[in-house]
């Protein structure tokens, strides 16, 4: 099991959070309390999961509420470099188009800052 690990960094359009190791039921509560703390009105947050090698039910669960309380402060949560078995679930569960997925974390930046296209991707 790799333990998750939180950063941040706030960008002029809001906080860029990496999360990397595995989102599960034991855990899954510290992503979403480390995401509160760092939202704030504006276009929104992006998340990082280059480095998420897990995601359970309870992390889905998560990313669903976020995207919901981002958007009620009129921002939108931007999802990136999401791969592997994470994205499939993404995927097969549907969630995946209901987020803004990006290849990477300076693209997801950009689109946030108003810098450039969106440049979400979709399923292949």
């Amino acid at each position: 099991m790799s333990p998750l690990s939180l950063s941040s960094r706030d960008l002029p359009g809001g906080a860029l959070i990496t999360v990397t190791g595995e989102v599960d039921a034991t855990n899954a509560h510290e992503l979403e309390s480390y995401a509160e703390s760092h939202r704030r009105p504006g276009p929104g947050m992006v998340l990082d999961l280059g480095g998420l090698t897990f995601l359970d039910s309870r992390g889905l669960h998560v990313l669903l509420r976020l995207h919901a309380a981002v958007g009620e402060q009129g921002g939108l949560l931007r999802v990136a470099a999401v791969q592997g078995r994470p994205a499939r679930l993404l995927q097969i569960t549907g969630v995946w188009s209901v987020l803004t997925i990006h290849p990477d974390a300076q693209q997801a930046a950009v689109a946030m800052c108003g810098h450039g296209a969106d440049g979400a991707r979709k399923p292949s």
